[in-house]
């Protein structure tokens, strides 16, 4: 699971890097991803413009969760994980 939080160049070189790799398939096991601070990442990056554009799908924006709740984000990156098979602390994919 990645929680990514508002950054610079790094953090969205990062962002953009795991959802390209997601988006291609090269990793092929679920990977949560948060973006935590809804108004941050939409001033940011303008997801609906991508998707007009035709440069992204409708369907790319579930890779992420976008959100501002950290019980929102828990519940999220739990329950993917628990789908993933995780089911005790400190286990890994």
């Amino acid at each position: 699971a990645v929680v990514f939080f508002p950054g610079g160049f790094g953090t969205l070189d990062e962002l953009f890097e795991i959802l390209t790799l997601l988006q291609t398939g090269k990793i092929r096991k679920h990977l949560p991803i948060v973006l935590f601070d809804r108004s941050f990442w939409e001033s940011a990056v303008n997801f609906q413009t991508l998707i007009n554009h035709g440069t992204i799908s409708e369907d790319d924006l579930a890779l992420f969760l976008l959100t501002d709740s950290v019980d929102e984000a828990f519940t999220h990156l739990t329950d993917a994980l628990a789908r993933s098979g995780v089911k005790e602390h400190g286990a890994t994919l």
